[in-house]
């Protein structure tokens, strides 16, 4: 039987691979400690203390096919939280609701993406490093992927602007994730404007991934939507969002799309033939989810205490940089696997090496150089995990 070579140099995922790397080590705990895993970005905050009433209340509605593009009631939700936090009044015809952002952030590649840009292959620009999807989502339309670098030198976010134009003119897709996963950067509002102005001269679209949007050190982050209808070109983004992270929901698998009547009208289209829209309980805990601000400033404090932790902690380390926003630590490292080694043979500390996150290019993986840590844990097991993180690794080696 034969496999299809679009999906053949596709490296194995993250958790797999780290799982390998660390098989044959047992975890070196001090009496009384704990295994701490800080691999995956699975928040641990409470949830929403109306999230088991209202999905009690609505369990009937498991009897009814929910719609696909969302409830009116939750499109109405989505609706006024944009209005609130980002002062755009976005119609339900330019909204829908998805499974979580990573189905949407494929889907819309699906569905937006042409079978030629300029006469040529298209391409589908991905920051490096990167979340996957990205790039799983470049492979499947036949597009080609340019891993273009984030790293300290450009600010942790990739410079598309200094891309060759020759290159831009075939670009058909952009993706973009602000606060960044794994770095932590935000892009500010002369960055998106550069970028979608961009993007109108090129002629195509962003997709801006904002998940970690709610989550912050100084500022709320602005959003490539909001930019971009302020310039008078709503049409040039698509953004996405969803209650994991701002909502510390991320088994409610539920997320959002929004931009451009015409984009939005083509995801629906495909949505329509191969979606799976979200049981309708699930949708009266999103819509609810999305209409209350008090349990995101709750956990946003917990999460700006942390940053403090990891300052406190780290601050002095040559080539550290506090995050802006988002929940990781993207720390440098003379080698991410031998680091991620290191911390589970002598702490029980499991953090996901940087080059599982990211490709190589001309033989170099902007990730190889540091590992990501998830600020996931309560104020004190953070602390107690960054005090061991940098006995090991920085205290005792001088990485």
């Amino acid at each position: 039987m034969a496999f299809p070579e679009r999906f053949s140099n596709l490296p194995d995922y993250a958790f797999p691979r780290l799982r390998a790397l660390l098989s044959d080590i047992e975890p070196g705990l001090a009496p009384g400690e704990s295994p701490m895993i800080l691999t995956i970005g699975e928040p641990r905050h409470p949830m929403p203390g109306f999230v088991a009433q209202v999905m009690a209340d609505s369990l009937p509605e498991l009897a009814k096919y929910p719609p696909n593009e969302g409830a009116p009631e939750l499109l109405s939700a989505i609706g006024g939280w944009l209005d609130r936090r980002y002062g755009l009044d976005v119609s339900p015809d330019r909204l829908m609701v998805l499974n979580g952002t990573r189905e949407g952030l494929f889907n819309a590649a699906l569905a937006l993406c042409p079978e030629t840009k300029a006469g040529q292959q298209p391409i589908v620009l991905v920051p490096n490093p990167f979340y996957q999807v990205y790039a799983v989502a470049a492979a499947a339309v036949q597009a080609q992927a340019l891993f273009v670098p984030a790293t300290p030198a450009t600010g942790n976010l990739p410079d598309y602007a200094g891309l060759d134009p020759a290159l831009l003119d075939r670009v058909a897709l952009a993706y973009l994730c602000s606060p960044a996963n794994p770095q932590g950067a935000v892009a500010d509002r002369e960055y998106l404007e550069t970028l979608v102005t961009l993007a109108e001269r090129h002629d195509f679209l962003i997709l801006a991934d904002e998940c970690y949007s709610e989550i912050w050190r100084d500022a709320p982050p602005p959003g490539a939507l909001q930019v971009a209808t302020a310039m008078g070109l709503p049409d040039r983004v698509v953004m996405f969002n969803s209650l994991s992270k701002r909502s510390n929901l991320p088994g409610l698998r539920s997320g959002f799309a929004a931009g451009g009547r015409a984009q939005i009208a083509q995801m629906r289209r495909l949505r329509n033939y191969a979606g799976a829209p979200l049981p309708l309980p699930v949708q009266r805990v999103s819509a609810a989810a999305w209409s209350d601000e008090d349990h995101v400033a709750a956990s946003l404090a917990l999460y700006q205490r942390k940053y403090h932790i990891a300052d406190e902690i780290l601050g002095d380390i040559p080539g550290y940089l506090p995050p802006e926003g988002g929940f990781f630590l993207w720390l440098p490292v003379a080698d991410g696997e031998q680091a991620a080694r290191t911390l589970w043979a002598q702490a029980g500390i499991q953090v996901l090496p940087g080059a599982y996150l990211s490709r190589d290019v001309d033989g170099i993986n902007p990730g190889a150089g540091f590992i990501r840590v998830a600020l996931v844990a309560d104020a004190d097991q953070t602390r107690a995990a960054l005090t061991r993180l940098r006995a090991v690794l920085y205290d005792e080696t001088g990485d």
